[in-house]
Order: C-alpha cells, then structure tokens, then sequence
C-alpha cells in the first residue's frame, strides 16, 4: 500500500521561507527518484524538484536558486526547503515518485502554501 503524507505548509509572507516534508510508505523508496509537484487555483498540477536516489537534483526554472530538495532514505523522508517566496509559489505541494509511473494514481492529501502579505 502506497501512502504519500506532505506536511509543513502554511500561510507566509512574500520573501519568507517554508520546509515542507513528506512520508512516503513506498517499497524501495531509497531506489525510486522522488519529486515535490504543486497545483495552483484554477491551473493544472506542475513539477517542482526532484532528486535521484543518490541525490542528484533538478528544479523547474521557476523555483530555480530559491527551493532545496532532500532526501532521507533510512527514515523514507523528503523534504523542500522552500525560501525568498512569492505569491506566486501560492499552490498545493505533493511529493510522489518522478517521473510519475504508468496507471500511477497514488497521491497524498497535499499540504496547502499561501505566500501572501
């Protein structure tokens, strides 16, 4: 049974910092390549960061020089370190498996980010 859990969202203001987490009950999450996606009101879901299984990183443009992604593969953990942040960071951040897998329909329940004065 796959079980995705992000935490650590909540309301900030522009130009503060979030850590976000993830509990992920995945078998072999240490060899799987995670990745934190968000969606904002009215826009489909998009692709933050991910990270292989040894830790090499890649961000979307966007968030590029601002958002840190880490892995805990003894405790299954991800987390998204997320600093200097607009409004339009605004979304629901997930954590799963990236690039998604075929018929893949796991997600977690999001955890909400609001970037606002």
């Amino acid at each position: 049974q796959v079980q995705l859990v992000e935490s650590g969202g909540g309301l900030v203001q522009p130009g503060g910092s979030l850590r976000l987490s993830c509990a992920a009950s995945l078998s072999d999450f240490k060899l799987h390549t995670m990745g934190w996606y968000r969606q904002a009101p009215g826009k489909q879901r998009e692709f933050v960061a991910r990270i292989t299984s040894i830790g090499v990183t890649f961000y979307a443009d966007s968030v590029k020089g601002r958002f840190t992604i880490s892995r805990d593969n003894a405790n299954n953990m991800m987390y998204l370190q997320m600093d200097n942040l607009t409004p339009e960071d605004t979304a629901v951040y997930y954590c799963n498996r990236s690039p998604l897998p075929v018929n893949w329909d796991y997600w977690g329940q999001g955890t909400q980010v609001t970037v606002s004065s």
